[in-house]
């Protein structure tokens, strides 16, 4: 796996930040506020997605309380290279879950070929290290018309966008990209997008949620 100077202080920054939003957080109510957050997603998501029942499913960079707390029924693998760090907070609660398996490393090592009817990737893509070998091996990893869900936050000014590549103006997220050059990481891949909604409208970012299906093997 190529990791580089930019990804690893990303990673670092990445669990600081959690430590200190959730510190100030209860985590019964945390984690309350997180179930409601999630099925609201899914709800703007119906159209475009399978009935949630008795599918395999992959929550890519899942964070303490990612969209697994909401898929019981189903068999989902929750991927995440900074678990262990998760299970010194108190928000983090896997045996809550037990339709979860729990993978502790970075989505540049999946190598699950045509296993899963649907991946979620949420608000993690532009956290990895390897962006084009992560897109690569979502896709792989996803049986012929899956669907996927990928959420990121998009630019919106080409300006801003290259000046974030050369000064850390944002830290947190190693890659700094336009929607249109996320979805082609996505289309070349062989997925058909079927749509992309603005969850968020931002000056810089916009947050965006994308929806495709794999088409051919």
């Amino acid at each position: 796996m190529k990791s580089t100077t930019k990804w690893k202080l990303a990673q670092q920054l990445e669990i600081r930040w959690w430590k200190n939003y959730l510190g100030k957080k209860n985590p019964t109510d945390y984690i309350a506020w997180k179930k409601a957050y999630w099925t609201h997603f899914l709800s703007q998501l119906s159209a475009h997605l399978p009935e949630l029942q008795g599918l395999n499913i992959l929550d890519a960079g899942c964070g303490p309380a990612g969209i697994n707390l909401v898929l019981e029924g189903n068999q989902v693998d929750a991927l995440d290279p900074l678990l262990d760090k998760y299970m010194e907070l108190p928000h983090f609660q896997p045996e809550a879950t037990p339709w979860v398996h729990f993978l502790h490393q970075p989505l540049e090592t999946l190598n699950a070929p045509d296993k899963y009817d649907l991946i979620f990737c949420l608000n993690a893509i532009n956290h990895v290290s390897d962006l084009s070998l992560c897109y690569h091996n979502l896709v792989k990893s996803l049986k012929p018309g899956g669907k996927i869900v990928v959420s990121t936050d998009a630019h919106n000014h080409s300006f801003l966008k290259h000046l974030f590549r050369l000064i850390p103006g944002d830290a947190l997220h190693p890659h700094q990209y336009d929607l249109k050059e996320y979805e082609s990481f996505l289309s070349r891949n062989g997925i058909q997008i079927a749509e992309t909604l603005t969850f968020d409208k931002g000056f810089i970012f916009n947050y965006v949620v994308t929806v495709g299906a794999k088409v051919g093997k």
